[in-house]
């Protein structure tokens, strides 16, 4: 099962308390004991959390500047929209009275801005809210389970969920890319007419879609016809996408930053490279839906396999976000990753929420807390997230969605379910976390 292939992973386990805890003050007992003096904490917290105010301090640590700004402005968006709405009063997100405070700092997608970036604001925050990018958060590990610190990461690659300090929101990268392959499947009509390619980011993001391509289409018995690479920066994709189209691929994950994906489909639209293309969840931004040098047709071949949910689909938990987005962020862009921001900075505070019930909002009481999620919807938005044992499976299913330019929206391609090759897998099926992918001969780095 790919859970052993996780729980091989090495994670380590923090269950002592950080920092000295805040206590109330102390009562003093009378009667036959008089003098006798107790002390009794109301709460016991230890950074990040004002009693006095009753305010929770949280960080953010975001992608406003670098290659992945076109996810990561509307990711610090949806953050800022919780946090008006829960300060806003009545929102039963945080116990009455309760507010919350954000702490933010851009690291534009550089690890090493993004390890001073953490040692500038780790003592003032009880926890991490948005920990952008995995490229970004990989150094920060460590440091995490050193200081007790939980960070939510912005990235679903199955790296983070090695850590328990580091719990993803939804499926991981490597279920959504075995999920493609069941797709391509059914999609030709059978696993001998599918040829399969892969342009991947030359990171630990990349590699996570090369695991589940290559696990899935073994098991399925799939050819993967060609395996190209590239860099974050990289302007020029000529050389990957030709040698695709040399290959014959007819179906192609795209395990890449939005910024890649219109330069991609651009691309194979001049060399008149047709295949059918399937994007993990960052491939895509709804900006696309009005970028005036993308045009609708660019993306008639565009599948998304996502365990995200979609802007404004229908759902009960919808309208309490939309109803959240009209009143304090009607000036922020509608992106689905407001959403999913918003999605994981409600189960922050969920988390948050039990500490405070529980009379322990220390680092050491989050953590305890957050491994009480089994089921958790964030107001039935998501499907269940189970973050109770780390490494974390936190979800498997995931869909295949197709956009409507005319609509600003996705139609539904294949409804949620988990990879087909998932039930019989073995940790021996996978390639292991720490072994980095060959780059392909003819990518450009």
């Amino acid at each position: 099962m790919y859970s052993k292939l996780l729980t091989a992973a090495l994670f380590v386990a923090m269950t002592a308390s950080v920092g000295c805890r805040e206590k109330q003050p102390e009562t003093t007992t009378t009667g036959t004991n008089a003098g006798t003096t107790t002390a009794k904490p109301d709460i016991a917290t230890d950074k990040g959390v004002n009693l006095t105010e009753k305010s929770i301090t949280i960080g953010a640590l975001n992608d406003e500047s670098g290659p992945a700004l076109v996810i990561g402005k509307p990711y610090a968006a949806g953050k800022r929209i919780l946090a008006a709405q829960v300060n806003a009063g009545g929102s039963g997100i945080l116990p009455d009275g309760w507010t919350v405070k954000l702490l933010e700092k851009d690291h534009g997608y550089n690890p090493q801005k993004s390890v001073q970036a953490y040692e500038e604001i780790k003592d003032d925050v009880l926890m991490i809210a948005t920990s952008f990018g995995t490229p970004a958060t990989l150094p920060l590990v460590p440091k995490l389970a050193e200081d007790g610190i939980v960070a939510m990461p912005a990235s679903l690659s199955s790296k983070m969920a090695e850590s328990e300090f580091t719990p993803p929101v939804a499926a991981a990268y490597f279920f959504e890319a075995m999920r493609g392959v069941d797709w391509a499947i059914e999609d030709a009509g059978g696993a001998d007419k599918v040829k399969i390619g892969i342009i991947y980011q030359n990171d630990d993001y990349g590699q996570d879609g090369i695991y589940g391509l290559e696990t899935a289409a073994e098991a399925m018995g799939v050819a993967v016809v060609s395996k190209q690479s590239v860099a974050a920066q990289q302007a020029d994709v000529t050389a990957a996408v030709k040698a695709l189209q040399d290959a014959g691929a007819n179906y192609v994950l795209l395990t890449v930053l939005p910024s890649k994906t219109g330069v991609i489909l651009g691309t194979a639209a001049q060399l008149k490279f047709g295949p059918k293309w399937l994007g993990n969840t960052p491939a895509w931004a709804d900006l696309f839906y009005q970028h005036e040098k993308l045009p609708a047709a660019l993306f008639d071949n565009f599948f998304l396999v996502t365990g995200v949910p979609y802007w404004g689909e229908e759902s009960e938990g919808m309208k309490d976000f939309l109803a959240a987005y009209d009143k304090h962020g009607k000036d922020v862009q509608k992106d689905w990753y407001v959403l999913l921001s918003y999605i994981q900075g409600r189960a922050a505070l969920e988390v948050a929420k039990r500490a405070i019930e529980a009379k322990d909002i220390t680092r050491a009481g989050y953590l305890k807390q957050l491994h009480t999620l089994t089921d958790y919807t964030a107001g039935k938005l998501v499907p269940a997230l189970d973050w109770s044992k780390a490494p974390y499976i936190v979800n498997t299913k995931t869909r295949v969605l197709k956009p409507d330019f005319a609509k600003k929206s996705f139609t539904v391609v294949a409804d949620w379910a988990d990879p087909k090759s998932y039930e019989g897998l073995e940790a021996d099926d996978a390639p292991a976390n720490d072994e980095a992918p060959e780059a392909a001969t003819n990518s450009a780095q």
